[in-house]
């Protein structure tokens, strides 16, 4: 029996194969238009719809092409003989419309597979050149009178719609379809009978007669080819854009669900990549919110249920601060803090924190009655407000940043929170944010102004606190 190869063996032996195979993968990906690597699934999805759209896009444009033929052919005068037999330019449009038409029926169930892509590009080539191979017919001509026909400049339009695929390789069959195609014309004149007899060098005659200028037609051939050339290069660039296009708003989507609306829209459309340090001052709102009795209540609760409690809690408070213009800046735990006119500049950024305070309190409580009811844990909640002069920027380094709201109204914000317990209240703010609020048109009409100042721990001198009940 025969040793067992060495791991070295097998690298040896496999590493041509593996190298070749790793060579050719980058430009492969290049001619699919895969230019941007892996990409996650749900960004494939997105782009594999695009292509989709522009499938059947290049399917109305064949359409029309179609059309465009039909309606020149049949308005076009003739001056061929009336008893002439071979018509090929009816049969040729025919069938190259039942073909158009099942391709825009394939792309429109998403089943134009890379192969039929390959046929349509042929087809579309084959129908240009039956049609100008068939002028000499019509008009009783040598093959080279069909080297003539302007209507070669149609091959441009062709090659020019294979960019709708964003797929390189498509642009480059496309041309070299082509031009393989106009090759076999040249090849089909000068072989004809006396076909030889009308190659020509003299660029005059070959202008003023049916003469073949070789020259010229490898001028159409190389004019077709680096016009493919050019037009493939731009496909791939606009295919890498879209990827990265496609790949940022996947990810900006995603950000968007980790970060309030505001605060990911601020990173996304920052005009330079945000570093730490960066930041801003503004006047704003802060506002904590926490769930009573949390620790506690964990104890008892297994994971499942004490996950689902925080989820339901946030989904009652966080389209109310919302719906008044508050940003969530992070989620701890059981609390929440809240901007208003930090990261989205407000002129009623006081009143919008009281009305949302306010409201947050009746969606809580229906909350919590709806758990009572139903036996389950219901919990109360603090909520503490300030306002003043905020510092919104990037902190941590450069590995790992985080978009934060910090300065003095943050602090008191928080302490005014904790301090309602003490006051067996449900939120607290102080005198000067109702006065900030009432000057931006806020109704008072739920809160109950403290007579005296109170001492609030944390908070270093007396404080004429405000009561929204």
């Amino acid at each position: 029996m025969p040793a067992p190869a060495t791991a070295t063996e097998i690298t040896e032996a496999t590493a041509p194969g593996l190298t070749a195979t790793l060579a050719w993968r980058r430009p492969r990906d290049w001619l699919s238009g895969n230019t941007g690597g892996a990409l996650p699934v749900r960004v494939q999805r997105e782009l594999d719809a695009q292509r989709r759209q522009n499938e059947i896009l290049i399917g109305w444009v064949q359409a029309a092409l179609v059309l465009t033929f039909a309606l020149l052919y049949a308005f076009s005068r003739k001056t061929f003989a009336v008893d002439v037999m071979l018509r090929p330019v009816p049969w040729a449009l025919g069938v190259y419309a039942v073909f158009a038409a099942y391709r825009l029926h394939l792309a429109y169930r998403g089943r134009l597979t890379i192969n039929r892509q390959i046929l349509s590009v042929i087809a579309d080539n084959c129908l240009l050149m039956v049609t100008i191979w068939s002028f000499h017919l019509q008009y009783g001509q040598p093959a080279a009178f069909s080297l003539k026909a302007p209507t070669l400049f149609y091959v441009f339009i062709f090659i020019a719609l294979r960019t709708l695929t964003l797929m390189p390789g498509m642009v480059l069959l496309a041309g070299a379809v082509a031009a393989l195609g106009w090759l076999g014309m040249v090849g089909i004149a000068i072989n004809a009978p006396g076909g030889m007899d009308l190659i020509t060098r003299d660029y005059v005659v070959y202008l003023t007669s049916i003469s073949v200028l070789i020259g010229g037609e490898v001028d159409k051939v190389i004019s077709i080819l680096l016009v493919s050339v050019i037009l493939a290069i731009a496909t791939a660039r606009a295919g890498a854009l879209l990827h990265r296009s496609v790949a940022g708003q996947a990810a900006a989507m995603q950000l968007a669900r980790f970060f309030s609306p505001d605060i990911a829209a601020t990173i996304v459309n920052a005009d330079e990549i945000l570093k730490p340090g960066s930041g801003r001052q503004t006047e704003a709102a802060v506002m904590f919110i926490d769930m009573r009795g949390f620790t506690r209540l964990a104890a008892t609760l297994t994971p499942t249920q004490l996950v689902g409690l925080l989820g339901e809690y946030q989904r009652v408070a966080v389209p109310v601060i919302q719906k008044h213009g508050g940003s969530v800046i992070t989620y701890l735990g059981d609390g929440i803090m809240v901007t208003f006119g930090a990261t989205r500049p407000s002129a009623s950024y006081a009143a919008d924190a009281l009305r949302a305070t306010a409201e947050l309190l009746d969606a809580l409580e229906a909350w919590a009655a709806a758990r009572r009811t139903a036996d389950q844990p219901a919990p109360g909640v603090g909520i503490g407000i300030e306002v003043g002069t905020v510092t919104c920027g990037a902190i941590g380094d450069d590995r790992r940043l985080e978009y934060a709201v910090i300065g003095d109204p943050v602090n008191r914000a928080a302490k005014l929170q904790n301090h309602t317990k003490a006051l067996q209240v449900k939120a607290l703010a102080s005198a000067y944010t109702l006065q900030r609020a009432l000057a931006q048109g806020f109704d008072s009409a739920r809160c109950v102004a403290g007579q005296e100042p109170c001492n609030v721990t944390g908070i270093a001198a007396p404080l004429h606190v405000v009561v929204i009940a």
